[in-house]
């Protein structure tokens, strides 16, 4: 639509001439775009991006639909017939239109869906919608299109941790190895596509998304850690390395995204002929290549073939070593755009998946990634216990929204998880009470999208329902599960109910939707291990502990004692408590 209407000169002409234009970046903008595709989908029954919005000065929208052709097909009313029209009507009937958009505005200010109260029957039915909707030969779940929605399968591990119910890991690991076998993975360069356009993972929508990569990442080392299949570990390392060679900035912060085309060209930069690989590596080498990774005459995507093991019986690890010769080349031969703008949500994502990296692999360089990109958050994205959206080119975008604090909240955590180190825990708090203060509802229960220093529009919606990543509000029960085990406190347990009970009215419809609140609520009534650290020396740095809640004292107390003068453990799971012992195994 870009290319078609807004580049068009005749249809510039007509905008300019009677509409005032305005492009909305949803990333920079999460209300806006919330607000308006609630619009649209009342007005036509479904959403999706585009979203053309027409409305007053007001804000009050009056018409809205998606995508528009230039000019009339197929059915479709085209840009320009549209544009006509609707000047017609704002100069002839302006009363009705006024009228249309006061109607729609109040219809949306009034939607309140009630608050439940939370119980466990939730995540059995949402077992039962996950083991409906599985694609037990393919993995993934529904037809294609098929996204990765990696927080389902966080949550399905979780539940097998919880429960020991087999299915719930099977399907997260079938859809594990099918997503990497596919050309959703990126077997070159490494890292994951956004989504997959076919059933079989094979053939990829090109683009690559930070966000995605973090939860893939976060998922496959849980997978390891549960398993301890060293494939999972590998494909986590695979994802890091990815990031850290094509999405790390200098100050280390991580970029948004890179573009599915080159050159104008969808995927053009990620497929191959077998000739450029036997130009390469030689006759001997390019033949057993190219068998591994299914690079055919006959290709699989226009004519050329995306890499892909979907056919490789045995994975092996003996063309690793061609890989930086062909990554070199396919540089070369065209550009790649990378999307350089640094959001904090995105940014916390990877944080944690890279706390998650260090976890399972020691490997010291994971932890500093993480810790460079929160230093950057703190210099470029905060200012006090203000958060900013976005960093581009020295300037910062808007002020925060929900999904900020409660991201960055999470992020605190997982390197709280891995350093035991107070400032993260204490940082984690105070996002936390920042999020409650400016975003909460408290008559009602549920976190606004944006808060009392945004911009004010006409009507402030709470988004619950995850979608390519977790919603704030799912986000917020696991941050108030957590930080409530902690350190439990009255003022925290009251709105960690009410939040609990508001989530789960939202989700009561299609609680398989919800996989990030599930995770909450889950730890809600099962709490994890809680593990309290009675230090001997508060120099000493502690050993990275098994994942659950933890506690670190730097003196004993009266209930927390030493134990042979040394750092001692105490462990408890279940409302059940282990003699304390001086070494824990990881």
């Amino acid at each position: 639509m870009a290319h078609e209407s807004f580049e068009d000169e005749e249809i510039a002409e007509i905008l300019n001439k009677n509409f005032i234009s305005i492009k909305v970046d949803k990333e920079q903008r999460p209300d806006v775009d919330t607000i308006y595709m609630a619009v649209c989908q009342a007005y036509t029954g479904n959403g999706g991006w585009p979203t053309s919005i027409f409305m007053t000065a007001e804000q009050k929208p009056f018409f809205a639909g998606t995508y528009f052709p230039k000019t009339s097909r197929y059915g479709m009313i085209g840009f320009r017939e549209l544009l006509f029209t609707i000047q017609k009507k704002w100069q002839t009937d302006r009363e009705r239109l006024l009228h249309s958009a006061n109607e729609i505005t109040e219809i949306l200010k009034q939607r309140q869906l009630p608050s439940s109260q939370a119980n466990r029957t939730i995540l059995e039915q949402a077992m039962a919608l996950y083991q409906q909707s599985f694609d037990q030969e393919l993995g993934g779940f529904g037809e294609a299109p098929k996204f990765p929605a990696p927080h389902n399968l966080l949550f399905l591990m979780k539940h097998y941790q919880k429960t020991g119910d087999g299915q719930a890991l099977q399907m997260a690991e079938k859809t594990l190895l099918q997503m990497y076998k596919g050309g959703m993975f990126d077997h070159i360069g490494y890292g994951f596509c956004r989504y997959s356009t076919d059933r079989y993972y094979c053939v990829p929508h090109f683009e690559k998304m930070l966000y995605d990569n973090a939860l893939l990442m976060l998922a496959y080392c849980k997978a390891f850690e549960i398993t301890k299949n060293a494939f999972y570990k590998k494909v986590a390392e695979q994802i890091g390395f990815y990031i850290l060679t094509e999405m790390t900035s200098e100050e280390g912060s991580f970029f948004s995204a890179q573009d599915a085309d080159s050159d104008g060209v969808e995927g053009k930069y990620y497929v191959f002929v077998p000739q450029e690989i036997s130009e390469l590596l030689g006759e001997n080498d390019s033949k057993a290549f190219n068998s591994y990774y299914n690079i055919t005459e006959e290709g699989n995507f226009e004519g050329k073939s995306i890499p892909n093991l979907l056919y490789t019986k045995v994975f092996s690890d003996e063309f690793e070593g061609f890989l930086p010769k062909i990554r070199e080349y396919r540089r070369q031969r065209c550009s790649l755009y990378t999307d350089d703008k640094i959001l904090t949500t995105w940014n916390a994502l990877m944080i944690g998946g890279f706390c998650a990296l260090y976890r399972i692999s020691k490997n010291e360089k994971y932890l500093e990634a993480a810790k460079k990109s929160y230093r950057f958050i703190e210099q470029e994205l905060c200012e006090k216990d203000t958060l900013y959206v976005s960093f581009r080119h020295g300037m910062r975008g808007e002020k925060g929204f929900l999904d900020d604090y409660a991201f960055y909240a999470y992020a605190l955590l997982g390197l709280y998880d891995v350093t035991l180190d107070r400032k993260y825990l204490d940082r984690a708090n105070t996002m936390a009470g920042k999020a409650i203060d400016a975003f909460f509802d408290t008559a009602n229960g549920g976190f606004y999208l944006y808060g009392k220093e945004n911009e004010s529009l006409i009507f402030r919606p709470k988004e619950s329902y995850d979608g390519a990543i977790p919603s704030g509000n799912s986000m917020m029960a696991y941050i108030l599960v957590r930080l409530n085990a902690l350190n439990p406190r009255k003022e925290i347990e009251g709105i960690l109910k009410k939040q609990l009970d508001f989530v789960s009215g939202e989700a009561e419809k299609y609680p398989a939707g919800y996989a990030m609140f599930l995770m909450a609520l889950s730890d809600y009534f099962e709490p994890p291990m809680s593990i309290t650290v009675v230090m001997k020396d508060k120099d000493i740095p502690l050993p990275i502990l098994p994942e659950g809640n933890v506690t670190v004292l730097t003196k004993p107390t009266e209930e927390y004692k030493l134990i042979d003068e040394k750092t001692t453990y105490y462990v408890c799971k279940n409302h059940s408590c282990l003699p304390p012992v001086n070494q824990l195994e990881v």
